[in-house]
């Protein structure tokens, strides 16, 4: 080997990070014996930043650009170093890459139920699915906390800690927001902003910003849900409540939601469906009140109250249809059909 090649291979004039493969969030530069030519150049591409490391102490960070390497641009570095300013030799550090392009499409999930506290249901498991995305958005503090000395360190592996950060805080934000599990369930963009703004400041503190975060589905283990079908089944049989058929017109809804991905058509193939289950739960609700009613009043005869005009009973059925709308319960187009139907019958 001749003396020019041993001098090259033995002082570095250029570094840069290229991130030949994906998925690579830090990366060390491979110094092994070589050093750092004082004036050498530095280059930071788009979505990078690069960290200068001292015997294991964070120096100098350099942002995107092409930087010239002297005392006058690593000041801590020459801090650290004890240089004086006309400091020219070169010189050993190490020079950590981070890519600071957002992951996108990343998808998360309860591998076991988290356990809740729900005012419905006093303590409810939960399985939930969906997706997010986050990108490196302090090296400083992704270094000191997550990647350290490592010769680099890949998504996957930032992701198995990032599972055990996210589980652990959507327990505690969804098990102190005191929103019901039903009403979540039936509303996943609720869901997930109750748990974005927890997570992205449990994330901040590793130096990880969290750019989105939606739930997919979420739902209950089997178990649960066979439990809730039988204390619904036994209220049925003592006659619903106004508000108990309104939490059961809920839940149908939020076990609708999960399997719609499964149906074709998605949730619009399933929309005349649930349609058709909150108006029968409205008509049983009314059915079994009216029902009730005689078994309740007194033993003495009394003149029987005349019936309440047909048109009434439609009306307010009417306005319990598009109660049910507003609130995002039924669609349109199920609220357009049972409509023309109770018209139909009302002109006959």
């Amino acid at each position: 080997m001749g003396i020019g090649s041993f001098i090259k291979k033995q002082f570095i004039d250029v570094l840069e990070w290229a991130e030949d493969s994906d998925g690579v969030l830090a990366w060390r530069y491979p110094m092994q014996d070589a050093e750092i030519q004082n004036g050498g150049v530095l280059v930071v591409r788009e979505s990078q930043v690069a960290v200068f490391v001292n015997e294991g102490q964070i120096a100098d960070v350099f942002g995107p650009g092409t930087h010239k390497l002297t005392t006058q641009t690593l000041p801590v570095l020459t801090n650290l170093k004890n240089w004086d300013k006309l400091f020219a030799s070169p010189f050993k550090s190490d020079v950590y890459f981070f890519s600071t392009r957002v992951q996108t499409g990343r998808k998360w999930g309860t591998q076991q139920p988290i356990t809740i506290r729900d005012k419905d249901f006093d303590m409810v498991r939960v399985r939930a699915f969906g997706m997010y995305s986050y990108r490196v958005s302090d090296a400083r503090l992704f270094f000191k906390e997550i990647s350290g000395t490592r010769e680099s360190y890949s998504r996957d592996e930032v992701e198995d800690q990032l599972r055990g950060i996210l589980m652990a805080t959507m327990a505690a934000s969804l098990g102190g927001a005191q929103v019901p599990f039903l009403d979540m369930a039936a509303n996943q963009t609720l869901m997930a902003q109750q748990v974005k703004g927890d997570l992205a400041a449990a994330f901040a503190r590793y130096g990880i910003g969290l750019d989105e975060f939606n739930v997919a589905s979420v739902s209950l283990p089997e178990e649960l849900q066979a439990a809730l079908d039988e204390r619904i089944s036994a209220g049925m049989k003592g006659g619903l409540s106004a508000d108990k058929m309104a939490g059961y017109t809920k839940f149908q809804v939020a076990n609708a939601i999960p399997l719609a991905a499964q149906n074709e058509g998605g949730l619009a193939g399933i929309g005349a469906g649930l349609g058709a289950g909150v108006t029968l739960g409205q008509v049983m609700s009314q059915s079994l009140g009216a029902t009730l009613a005689p078994q309740q009043a007194a033993p003495a005869p009394v003149a029987a109250a005349p019936a309440a005009p047909a048109e009434n009973s439609i009306e307010a059925r009417l306005e319990k249809l598009k109660g049910l709308m507003d609130k995002g319960l039924i669609s349109a187009a199920d609220y357009d059909s049972s409509k023309a139907e109770l018209l139909k019958k009302l002109i006959g």
